[in-house]
């Protein structure tokens, strides 16, 4: 069989599981998954891939669910973070979140786009890919990895990594949206918080008190024209820094607050270190006050649900490889065999997985999945069905596009 028939037969065989590919997406999208509780959704795609026949399935220790396909030395993973930021107010939506509805050919729900979506793909393909012998189960190893990632990225590749079940890749496939083209990279991130101590005194007699919020107010201001002076980057683009929430402590709200922490979400560019980051931010902390005024690294300790603890620094390197890159040839390759319009590769603007596989880890990585980042964590939370269904051939096709070089 020459491989235009080859890619004709994977296309009719992806066609012939249409309906099934896209209910087994509404039945993972009407189960809910915040706040990585993915048990019952794991469950649900666990129930899929032992169907399909998997050489192995299960939950690891963190409660992430994953299938393994080949025993061969060349191991890929396709990963997929099955959680979903929550719903905020019910009012917001014209319909069920979960229940979704289709318009125009548009799956809208919650989870739809990020990242629901690329998981039927992603298990059909490597299901399809050993069916038509688009890869020799002697020389790859195909897992799918279903895990929690919006609290913590790469928290849960970390520990798939080097905890349970200890697989090391050769070659990563993240399912976040790209708009169906091949992405390379991504910013990093560092996550910090500084606190300011105040003392506390009656409202009454404020002048007796140290006000903790009025001391953090000079560095929000600073804070808020910082951007100009981050770094840049010709592909990653510009550094960005956010104050995105704040925490007060006070006795009552009749008193002078004692303490005020600010949160900093921090995007870094290539060419930023951690260590110029602290101190950009360190330098806007007044002399006079560096007793009472702290900054400090965020640290993420918080059980999963199953009640495993990964500790990890919320330091996430930027990434992102070049575009003769073979994994990106191959991904490119693979675009164009499927019949996919010419498009270049690009870059997310939010943050993956990729922030451990490519960043800590520095294995070969890149983006593939249908959606757009920009209606993840909307009420427009959504999907082109036609393209869920497509995404399934570039998955199963990937590996032998690899195998070529």
């Amino acid at each position: 069989m020459t491989d235009s028939q080859l890619t004709q037969k994977l296309h009719q065989e992806v066609e012939q599981r249409r309906e099934t590919i896209i209910q087994f997406l509404r039945d993972i999208c009407a189960i809910p998954s915040m706040d990585s509780q993915i048990g019952p959704v794991g469950e649900r795609v666990a129930e899929e891939m032992r169907k399909l026949g998997f050489d192995e399935v299960r939950f690891d220790k963190m409660g992430n669910i994953f299938g393994r396909v080949g025993h061969g030395p060349t191991v890929i993973v396709y990963d997929s973070h099955i959680d979903t930021v929550g719903v905020g107010d019910p009012a917001a939506w014209q319909w069920d979140p979960f229940k979704g509805k289709i318009e125009d050919g548009i799956f809208y729900a919650r989870g739809a786009c990020d990242e629901k979506g690329s998981t039927p793909g992603m298990i059909y393909g490597i299901a399809l890919a050993r069916d038509l012998g688009l890869f020799s189960p002697d020389e790859y190893t195909l897992y799918y990895f279903g895990n929690m990632e919006e609290w913590c990225d790469g928290i849960a590749p970390h520990s798939f990594a080097e905890a349970d079940p200890k697989v090391r890749p050769d070659f990563v496939v993240i399912g976040e949206p790209t708009k169906m083209q091949v992405y390379r990279g991504h910013k990093g991130r560092l996550e910090m918080k500084i606190t300011a101590k105040g003392k506390s005194a009656h409202a009454a007699s404020n002048h007796l008190g140290d006000n903790a919020i009025y001391k953090m107010l000079p560095i929000i201001e600073a804070i808020s024209k910082l951007e100009p002076e981050l770094g840049d980057h010709e592909f990653l683009g510009h550094g960005k820094i956010t104050v995105s929430d704040m925490k007060v402590s006070t006795p009552s709200i009749n008193a002078v607050p004692d303490e005020c922490t600010i949160f900093i979400d921090r995007r870094m560019t290539f060419g930023e270190s951690k260590e110029a980051v602290k101190a950009q931010l360190e330098a806007l902390i007044p002399a006079d006050q560096k007793d009472k005024i702290k900054l400090e690294e965020l640290f993420y300790d918080e059980p999963s649900y199953t009640g495993f603890v990964f500790p990890v620094d919320k330091y996430f390197p930027a990434w992102a490889f070049e575009e003769n890159h073979p994994l990106v040839v191959a991904g490119q390759k693979t675009r164009q065999a499927i019949g996919l319009p010419d498009a270049p590769s690009g870059k997310w603007n939010f943050s993956t997985n990729g922030i451990y596989w490519a960043g800590k880890a520095e294995i070969p990585s890149i983006g593939f999945g249908p959606g757009d980042e920009v209606t993840a964590h909307t009420t427009e939370d959504s999907v082109s069905l036609e393209d869920v269904v497509k995404a399934t051939e570039f998955y199963a096709l990937l590996p032998a596009m690899l195998k070529q070089g």
